[in-house]
């Protein structure tokens, strides 16, 4: 006979306590004036109260049917500001009791920080004014961050768009307490497709109740006095964002039918551009439900993708379409082709450059310099190429060709700086441009910084680590003219702690 005795959850010692309990290096967000740092806490462990929170996993999404926020957050629970040069830091006035800070961003201009707060009930939109360190609630827990960014900031730095909880919503059903009426009917048409065993799908038409529920928004404008305004209404809004100049808005929903095969991703979608009146200006794109893909990790649907804002222009959007078919197997002298579209949609798109490999990114700088990166998941191999945006018929120049897993060889990143609508395009100082690297070698990692020419294509090494019993990571170059590089140095007995590098000393 057994007996079990009631003795409820136990400490363990001092010394394990203090060995968990380590406080986390806060997350750190400058300003790009160089005046201000966010400090951004975070509690080491999830409690107990968050690993027992609701959760719905319906279309590859895992949310919290309460708070209508994704269940898989890591919250932040406290900010505080600090001039760069200054000693002291700043704890933020204000905030929320108990805070659940997510989804932290500056305004335009940098003298706001905008942050979601998730409630017992919902998740509340707050402000910072960065100059005074104090909060204010601009609205209350009536977001819905169950799909993206729940909010964007306009470039007039005074209003964001944010996704509300329509007032009629209906009630969410529970499955466990409603029977089927009919069977689940799959249909096939024979054709063969690669799929992955993709998880939290859709199964039951209740199940594609609770999603449509979930996902619809109303987008409403809310300035910073608390003032809203209807712009769009209910929708199942998938993505929203501003032109860099302010004057359009390019917004993505999803459409039916939905699948029970494959996640929301590949749900039928349509973009469309309007203008701060909530007039459409342009259908721009509509991509069919996606069951069926060719074989293979570079496949990729027909039609045009990677849609977004160009950040070198006022108002010009860039999207890929696959030349092969979006198909691997198929032999082809290029696989995509990147084009751009002037707002306001009334000319037709121009080819800007074709890749022999599937696009991965593009890195815009300003009209006679763009970066575009393809690569090959087969051969792991990764190409840059420089082009001329503005003079398509110039032949790209390969500026880089290597193995992506091949750390040794890993030239860096190119380092970018925010323009005037605070968009991020390279930095770069005349035709010079910089690339922080990791630096790993056989010897150890030492991380550098070197400058590039583009119109010479030399490469000049500014600075490179000789720590061997500290680490230092190189963060960001914060004033080219000036040579500051902001770092971050730690060790197994050093508390990691930012400092600014000066490289012309």
């Amino acid at each position: 006979m057994y007996s079990q005795e009631n003795i409820g959850f136990q400490k363990p010692p001092k010394e394990i306590l203090d060995l968990a309990n380590y406080q986390r290096t806060p997350g750190v967000m400058m300003d790009t004036r160089k005046e201000y740092m966010l400090l951004s806490y975070r509690p080491t462990y999830k409690s107990l109260n968050d690993l027992n929170q609701e959760e719905m996993r319906l279309g590859g999404l895992r949310v919290n049917p309460v708070t209508n926020i994704s269940s898989t957050l890591n919250y932040i629970n406290n900010l505080k500001i600090r001039k760069i040069n200054g000693q002291e830091e700043m704890q933020v006035k204000d905030l929320p009791d108990n805070p659940q800070i997510a989804n932290i961003s500056w305004s335009v201009n940098e003298q706001w920080v905008a942050f979601t707060n998730t409630t017992e009930s919902g998740v509340e939109l707050w402000v910072i004014q960065v100059s005074e360190a104090r909060a204010k609630k601009l609205c209350d827990a009536v977001l819905n961050a169950n799909l993206g960014s729940p909010y964007n900031w306009h470039v007039d730095n005074h209003r964001l768009l944010v996704k509300i909880i329509p007032h009629n919503r209906p009630t969410l059903k529970d499955p466990k307490k409603i029977l089927p009426n009919s069977p689940t009917v799959s249909q096939s048409d024979g054709n063969k497709s690669q799929n992955r065993t993709y998880q939290d799908l859709l199964k039951t038409p209740l199940d594609e109740f609770n999603f449509e529920t979930l996902l619809q928004s109303e987008l409403h404008f809310i300035n910073l006095n608390g003032q809203q305004t209807l712009f769009k209404p209910k929708d199942l809004y998938l993505g929203e964002s501003f032109s860099p100049n302010g004057q359009y808005v390019m917004i993505t929903t999803l459409e039916k039918p939905f699948s029970y095969i494959v996640p929301l991703s590949r749900f039928p979608q349509k973009t469309t551009v309007t203008d701060l009146n909530g007039q459409v200006v342009k259908l721009v794109n509509e991509v069919p439900l996606t069951e069926v893909m060719p074989k293979g990790f570079s496949a990729v649907r027909k039609g045009k993708r990677n849609m977004a804002w160009r950040t070198d222009k006022p108002a010009s959007l860039y999207y890929v379409e696959a030349l092969d078919g979006g198909d691997p197997s198929v032999k082809a002298e290029y696989r995509d082709q990147m084009s751009s579209w002037d707002a306001p949609f009334t000319e037709p798109p121009a080819q800007l450059i074709q890749l022999p490999q599937r696009f991965e990114r593009i890195i815009w700088g300003n009209e006679q310099y763009a970066i575009a990166e393809d690569s090959w998941y087969d051969t792991r191999n990764t190409r840059k190429y420089l082009f001329n945006p503005s003079n398509p018929a110039m032949a790209p120049v390969v500026i880089e060709d290597r193995n992506s897993q091949d750390v040794y060889s890993d030239p860096g990143e190119f380092e970018m700086k925010k323009n005037q609508w605070g968009r991020y395009t390279l930095a770069m100082k005349g035709t010079r441009v910089f690339r922080i690297g990791e630096g790993f070698t056989e010897k150890g990692q030492f991380p550098f910084i070197d400058e590039y020419d583009l119109k010479t294509r030399k490469s000049k090494r500014l600075y490179q680590s000789t720590y061997t019993d500290k680490k230092e990571n190189l963060i960001s170059l914060e004033d080219i003219e000036e040579g500051l590089v902001l770092i971050k140095l730690e060790s197994k007995n050093e508390f990691p702690k930012y400092y600014f590098r000066n490289l012309k000393n």
